[in-house]
């Protein structure tokens, strides 16, 4: 029964044994039990563990495993519902009485109407947890229990992806391990035109998964706004948000449709995804937001946060510290599995950030498929003011980013890097918070300028440079260029600068495949030597196209992951194997 003073009797377990030190947390762990504890300590909040007990009940007599084995509910699932199942609330609302006043009239009255309090739940835990499987238990229950009619969604990256949210729910109607889905899956789905009674009431169809009896449907759907907004959806469940690269924020948008009716009272997201490697999109922005609800700067007590990490890098060394990361160690997943993770991340450079954020929850920067996380570490401070260089220019179209790469040859066979970028008012301002917030750091090194106004003027943009290269004295002695929008810039720096040393560019896997070559081994040997965050960010974003002859060319990933300060740099290095005479 309902009670503004229990404590949940899962929670309660789990927070025994932490105390107790038997299982680490990290500190969004243990500021997640802060508020579960202020949810305890505040009377307007009921808890009613009958409706969690049920909910464990139903899965684990009539849930299956993807290769139809028996279902047991893991201790971290029943932590997680018991959460969303489990808590209450009273409000204020207008309902319609058919009867209110008499004589077949009806009216509107104030009742107290008990409301789920959670609806929001975010999970981010470690790859091997079953996080899928936790989806489906939420699926499955909501679609076979409810008695009204829904319609329910599953969404991830990919379609596919998003069908691994089905797979033990077929499986369990196909075995009909429990009475009630024996009762169900009776009769044939051929029998349209015998008796009802006869023809099968759940099953498994191309549509997803339906229930005839209350003509409820779960469903899968593409991770786009497009395909989601104006759905009505009772519970829904977004697999791997944090792993593709989304530009669109899914969550919200299910939210909206959900709340559109005011019957749907219990409705239900759960987000679940391991950290990913793409930063700074509309994956960090949602982290930023889950980030001041745990620290109580916002007060969601709708909203479960769950995110499973390490505090430390160091403790990826520590084995005992792993649960802080997977809760499911042993269990869903070996410890030899996170052992032998551990040792490739060690060995094997390039694939570190991705480990790193999949196993242990470590958001990295600037996982790189050309260049290694070691090669996009920028250097301390380096000052090359009036020394000579090549000079790369990467022009943009309209207000997009605008590259200008400085490459100073050293004596050692190393090569100075310095970058100047340029960016409209207009596009800094459309940026999401993640990225802006990201924006601002070069802002303030100085390599990135912002300039009024929604398109670039070229002009202006040129009268900037010309005062930075002359604050630092820098002696371009050759330029290399991208036609590509460029033919004003370039026709002004050759009236004021002369025409020597000026080579066109043309982008393209002919001209780029052998200085992106060699560009990468001088990256190997540490050779190329940087100390801006700007350029630091762009190298880590660089992902290289390769054809069957073996020809490489830059590829920009997606709209958001600029490379354009290495695009510029490749065409300083063209300019300057073109021009070596003139540096000696």
């Amino acid at each position: 029964m309902l009670s503004n003073t229990a404590t949940p009797k899962y929670y309660k377990q789990f927070r025994d044994a932490v105390i107790r030190g038997e299982i680490p947390v990290n500190r969004k762990i243990s500021l997640e039990m802060n508020r579960i504890d202020g949810l305890i300590a505040d009377k307007r909040y009921y808890f009613d563990q009958n409706a969690v007990e049920g909910w464990i009940a139903f899965c684990e007599s009539e849930m299956t495993l993807v290769d139809g084995s028996d279902f047991f509910m893991l201790d971290s699932f029943k932590l997680w519902g018991e959460e969303i199942f489990g808590w209450f609330y009273f409000i204020e609302r207008s309902v319609w009485n058919p009867n209110g006043l008499g004589q077949g009239r009806g009216c509107y009255e104030q009742r107290k109407v008990k409301q789920r309090l959670v609806n929001r739940q975010y999970i981010i835990t470690g790859r091997g947890s079953a996080k899928t499987m936790y989806d489906s238990c939420i699926q499955f229950y909501s679609l076979v229990v409810d008695t009204s009619t829904t319609v329910q969604c599953t969404t991830a990256p990919t379609m596919a992806q998003a069908d691994e949210v089905l797979g033990p729910i077929r499986t369990a109607i196909a075995r009909a391990r429990g009475p009630l889905l024996k009762m169900l899956t009776l009769g044939s789905l051929q029998n349209t035109t015998g008796s009802k009674k006869d023809r099968q009431k759940l099953a498994a169809t191309k549509k997803g998964i339906q229930n005839f009896i209350t003509n409820s449907l779960l469903e899968i759907r593409p991770m786009s706004i497009d395909k989601l907004q104006g759905r009505r959806d009772k519970v829904s469940t977004v697999d791997e948000w944090l792993s593709g690269e989304i530009r669109e924020n899914p969550i919200n948008t299910l939210g909206q449709g959900a709340s559109k009716n005011t019957k749907n009272n219990g409705w239900i997201i759960v987000a679940t995804s391991s950290e990913g490697t793409v930063r700074n999109g509309i994956g960090d922005t949602i982290k930023m937001d889950l980030e001041k609800i745990l620290k109580g700067e916002i007060y969601d007590p709708h909203t479960s946060i769950w995110w499973y990490q390490l505090d430390n890098i160091k403790e990826v060394g520590m084995p005992e510290m792993w649960l802080k990361a997977n809760p499911n160690i042993g269990k869903t997943v070996t410890w030899e599995t996170y052992e032998l993770e551990k040792e490739r991340a060690e060995n094997c450079p390039a694939d570190r950030n991705d480990i790193l954020a999949k196993r242990f929850g470590l958001p990295m920067e600037g996982y790189t498929y050309f260049f290694t996380y070691e090669e996009t570490k920028p250097f301390r401070h380096q000052d090359y003011d009036g020394m000579p260089c090549s000079m790369g220019c990467d022009l943009s179209m309209g207000g997009d980013f605008c590259s200008f790469t400085f490459m100073f040859p050293l004596r050692t066979g190393a090569f100075g890097i310095k970058t100047l970028d340029f960016i409209s008012e207009y596009t800094l301002s459309k940026l999401p918070a993640a990225m802006r917030e990201k924006y601002q750091q070069f802002i303030d090194e100085g390599s990135l300028v912002v300039l009024n106004g929604t398109v670039l003027d070229m002009m202006d943009v040129y009268d900037v440079l010309d005062r930075h290269i002359q604050a630092h004295q820098y002696d371009i002695r050759s330029v290399g260029y991208d036609p590509y929008n460029a033919r004003e810039f370039i026709a002004r720096w050759c009236s004021e600068n002369g025409e020597f040393g000026v080579e066109k560019v043309i982008q393209g896997a002919k001209t780029e495949s052998v200085p992106l070559t060699e560009l990468k081994k001088l990256a190997e040997q540490r050779l190329l030597i940087f100390d801006e965050k700007l350029f630091s960010y762009t190298i880590g974003n660089c992902i290289v196209l390769e054809d069957t002859n073996g020809n490489k060319k830059l590829y920009k990933k997606a709209y958001e992951a600029k490379i354009d300060a290495v695009a510029a740099l490749m065409d300083a290095f063209v300019a300057y194997k073109l021009n070596k005479e003139s540096f000696e």
